[in-house]
């Protein structure tokens, strides 16, 4: 296309079954709706493999897909920011650290400032993949803002790709502990699903148990410790996805503990009394985010081929509110 400019590049999986290209593109953009990729759709402006195409055409592995505009993206320079990072482990190949709950892992819309690249680009800046203007320098995974816990960062091409793939082929270990609403009548159980962006509400991940929707999901869960109204679980990715767990747990009926977005912040479980409501307010005040923490993380160092594993303990809010349900119900195993 004459004078346009691209804003957005998606490369297709390998594994990708067919699926509508506005359908796969609402999965992929989080702002914006199925009816303004239709217009784009009409408007030429959806390329593949360089060649426009309308909104009903099935996407095929390895795609290359391309969003072009009149006018030029907005340009932006992402700066290093000397920001502390909880640093659990560094050698010359990655670095895991444990994120703190608030903090952005990279640039988006709402968030130029401030965000984990900001701190890497910072910690890690006489290194070559490091210096370029790139809004993911080693990222292989993240985690949602309000979710706490361990994160591994590539620090040199090398790595970056085979942790990469790693991620991919579902060979990592990653679990987590989340407070989620309600108690289970299995001790251990699997929710199976596609997850894909809720057409309704952008901003969230839906679960899509029938057809080509989403992308395939498994989360296993087992019980940890039940507080009578609520419960703690320990989750295993064996995908991820975004916002997976949050919207699985849903799905089952148990969002997670003061989830904004999937309906965890209101009193789903317990009496009516006056002071029940009192204490679950103090406990959303103590906890104002997600009870969501990824507590292990393993995978194959790149470089050695050891296999390395790491934990992590409870935040402080997490492990204050888990104290307070506690006195309050006297928990059990």
């Amino acid at each position: 296309m004459e004078n346009s400019y691209e804003h957005h590049k998606f490369v297709v999986d390998s594994g990708q079954s067919p699926i509508r290209i506005d359908l796969f593109l609402l999965d992929k953009l989080s702002d914006i709706s199925r009816t303004l990729i239709q217009k784009a759709a009409k408007a030429n402006s959806i390329v593949v493999n360089n060649k426009p195409v309308k909104a009903n055409y099935k996407v095929r592995p390895n795609d290359v897909i391309a969003i072009m505009m009149t006018y030029p993206k907005p340009d932006y320079t992402i700066e290093p920011e000397n920001i502390p990072l909880n640093i659990v482990y560094e050698d010359d190949d990655l670095i895991v650290i444990n994120k703190e709950a608030g903090m952005v892992v990279h640039p988006a819309i709402g968030n130029r400032s401030g965000t984990l690249v900001h701190a890497l680009l910072y910690h890690l800046k006489d290194l070559p993949l490091f210096q370029e203007d790139n809004e993911r320098p080693g990222l292989v995974h993240r985690l949602d803002k309000d979710t706490s816990g361990l994160l591994v960062i590539a620090k040199n091409e090398f790595a970056k790709a085979h942790l990469a793939k790693q991620f991919f082929d579902r060979k990592t270990h990653r679990r987590y502990n989340a407070l989620v609403w309600g108690s289970f009548d299995e001790r251990e159980g699997t929710v199976e699903g596609n997850i894909g962006r809720s057409i309704r509400d952008r901003k969230v991940m839906q679960v899509f148990p029938d057809g080509d929707y989403g992308k395939h999901a498994v989360t296993h869960y087992k019980v940890l410790k039940e507080f009578t109204y609520i419960t703690m679980i320990e989750c295993r990715l064996e995908t991820g996805r975004t916002h997976q767990i949050r919207a699985h747990m849903k799905y089952l009926g148990h969002p997670i503990f003061n989830d904004k977005e999937y309906g965890g912040d209101i009193i789903l479980k317990g009496t009516t009394f006056t002071k029940y409501k009192q204490f679950v307010q103090n406990c959303f005040k103590e906890l104002p985010r997600q009870a969501l923490h990824a507590k292990t993380l393993g995978f194959t160092h790149p470089k050695t081929g050891e296999k390395m594993i790491f934990n992590s303990e409870l935040p402080e809010d997490m492990q204050t509110v888990v104290g307070k349900w506690e006195k309050y119900t006297g928990g059990r195993d």
